[in-house]
């Protein structure tokens, strides 16, 4: 089934072999055992590609759910055989790499009895059809058949590498706009507003290189490739060591802000105790 749906969401035999660490041979062996205990062909072939076929994709819509829950009930029966319960969490990826799994030793020495299960995800699901016990969301407060509980707003930041700041001579808000600019594309904006609130005049800004994710975006500010406009909580790091400076503020922050979502009518303990520490780690 893995195999399958690896294969499935890639249309590729190759890809899913990369991803599951086994050998395209193994993973077309695996599919053609699935067809013929179901007795239908999942996937045509196109050329030298694979196609998945109406049956494969009429099987791909449900089974990455079911795998997932599947996994979800797995974990539940080791975490109860071990004397543990087993807290499944939905996370943005950027802000758990540089905002939560950093926190997470203090959270499992204060609970060590609860086990956790961190998969990350883009877009808002159904969390009680999915089986998580909770996700971190980031937007506005409309996260369907979810209760939301405010965990921070959005904190940005204009950064720059020191060696940058000192080889332009940057020394007011205003002369960031001398250094390359770098940015998101999901956020094309963020430079304009930063212009238009230090009342400069006219001027383009929007040139630079453009990144489709934080990642890349900070890694790109700590290399000197530009300045970058970034959630401060994400280059927390960053700012302690001096790799990235802060060179100004954008007033207001962003209409944006992280919530904790859990299922509505939830009634779990370890959720409620991990709710209430993130929200303590947010107050600082």
């Amino acid at each position: 089934m893995r195999s399958f749906e690896a294969a499935a969401r890639h249309e590729s035999y190759t890809m899913a072999a990369e991803e599951l660490g086994v050998t395209q041979g193994a993973v077309s062996r695996q599919v053609r055992e699935l067809e013929a205990t179901l007795g239908v062909s999942l996937f045509r072939r196109v050329g030298r590609a694979v196609r998945l076929s109406k049956a494969g994709r009429a099987l791909q819509a449900e089974l990455s759910g079911d795998l997932e829950r599947l996994s979800g009930t797995i974990g539940r029966a080791i975490a109860a055989g071990q004397g543990a319960s087993l807290l499944t969490l939905a996370v943005l990826p950027t802000f758990a790499a540089r905002w939560l799994v950093p926190r997470l030793p203090d959270f499992k020495a204060r609970h060590p009895g609860i086990e956790l299960e961190l998969q990350s995800y883009t877009q808002p699901f159904n969390l009680e059809e999915r089986r998580k016990d909770l996700a971190i969301h980031f937007g506005r407060d409309d996260w369907p058949g979810a209760r939301l509980r405010h965990l921070q707003p959005e904190h940005l930041v204009v950064t720059a590498a020191p060696d940058l700041i000192r080889a332009h001579g940057v020394a007011t808000p205003e002369q960031v706009f001398d250094l390359p600019l770098l940015h998101l594309t999901s956020r094309p904006d963020l430079w304009a507003g930063y212009h238009d609130q230090l009342g400069l005049g006219a001027r383009a800004v929007f040139a630079g290189l453009r990144f489709d994710q934080f990642t890349m975006l900070i890694a790109g500010a700590v290399a000197g490739l530009g300045a970058a406009i970034l959630p401060s909580y994400l280059v927390e790091a960053e700012l302690a060591s001096g790799a990235l400076q802060v060179v100004g503020e954008v007033a207001g922050g962003s209409d944006s802000a992280y919530f904790i979502a859990t299922p509505l009518g939830q009634r779990n303990e370890a959720a409620q105790l991990f709710s209430d520490w993130l929200l303590r780690q947010a107050r600082g």
